[in-house]
Parts: C-alpha cells; sequence; structure tokens
C-alpha cells in the first residue's frame, strides 16, 4: 500500500505555467452572506508558490486567521486563459480552484470536512506553528469521509501581482501533513 496522501496527474504540466501562474500572487472577495443572513465579503489571498505548492492567508469569513501553505497539483485547461489547482488540507478538507486569468474570477469548489467547518476556530492559526499544525490535524478525524459542507463558490479578484506581497515563502520541503 502506498503512503497517502499521494498526488497523481497523468497530463504533463502545461509549458505556459511560467508565464500564466508561477508566482502569481493573488487577492479576492467572495461575495458571501454571515451567519444571520447579512452580506459579507470573504478575503482570501492565495499565491502561486511553484508548481508544487500554493502559500495562502484567508483574511475574511468564518476560516480568517487561517495563514497556510499546500502540496498542490496544477491543469492547465486553456493557455494563457484557465487553470485548474488541486489541494488536501491536513483538516482533510479538500480544495479545488479554477483560475479564469482572462475574467479575473477564481471558481472553487471547497470539500470541508466536520471538523474544519464545525470548529473553525480551531482551524485558524498558521501553519508553521506547530501547536496550530497539530490542532489542523486533529480537525480530520472528526466525522467520516461524508461528512462534508460543500461550499461552490466564485469570486473577483482585486489583486493580481507577482512575488510574495506580505505573504512569507516556504521551501519545497517544507512538510505539509
Amino acid at each position: 500500500m502506498s503512503k497517502l496522501p499521494k498526488f497523481v496527474n497523468n497530463t504533463p504540466l502545461d509549458s505556459s505555467f511560467d508565464a500564466d501562474v508561477r508566482d502569481v500572487h493573488l487577492v479576492y472577495d467572495y461575495p458571501a452572506k454571515a451567519a444571520d443572513g447579512t452580506p459579507e465579503k470573504w478575503r482570501y489571498e492565495m499565491w502561486f508558490f511553484s508548481d508544487t505548492r500554493i502559500v495562502y492567508a484567508i483574511h475574511g469569513g468564518p476560516m480568517a486567521g487561517r495563514i497556510n501553505y499546500q502540496q498542490a497539483s496544477y491543469q492547465c485547461v486553456r493557455p494563457g486563459e484557465l487553470w485548474q489547482i488541486n489541494w488536501l488540507e491536513e483538516t482533510g478538507t479538500v480544495c479545488s480552484m479554477v483560475y479564469d486569468i482572462t475574467k479575473q474570477t477564481v471558481t472553487t469548489l471547497i470539500c470541508f470536512s466536520q471538523g474544519h467547518w464545525d470548529k473553525a476556530e480551531d482551524a485558524h492559526g498558521d501553519k508553521r506553528n506547530q501547536e496550530d499544525f497539530e490542532r489542523w490535524r486533529g480537525l480530520a478525524a472528526l466525522g467520516k469521509q461524508t461528512d462534508r459542507l460543500m461550499l461552490s463558490e466564485q469570486a473577483d479578484i482585486l489583486k493580481a501581482f507577482r512575488g510574495s506581497g506580505d505573504l512569507v515563502p516556504i521551501k519545497e520541503e517544507d512538510p505539509v501533513f
């Protein structure tokens, strides 16, 4: 039996990756609603650090205060236009994002594990803090695989630039699980 999680992608990385995605940093807002139904913005910040890693921070919504990096897989849908980025959180949450370069939007499906969604406050922190990292891992043990909140959203990109911005760079070998 192989060690999991494991990322498998049989499609070679498109040669447009460097021009389209590598080192791109996005700041985007999801139009959402607070628990009481009033409109609010969920601000996210994503840095496509390398062809195997992402770095992000969440500034609005129930996950605000989360700073993380993950192993990711990238797939080009249409060079210069659309890319899909997929990753798995140590909380058990599965994420898939489509970056639309031409329309300056991101479209996501986030499959929150029960622990990650029900204990959102416990999912806050910074992965570089060992206490936060261990707590996040524990969230994956709550519920079963089908106990998920499936959140489909689309956000408008407010800023797109190259480089880390205020996010802290990582090393390719930094632990993800």
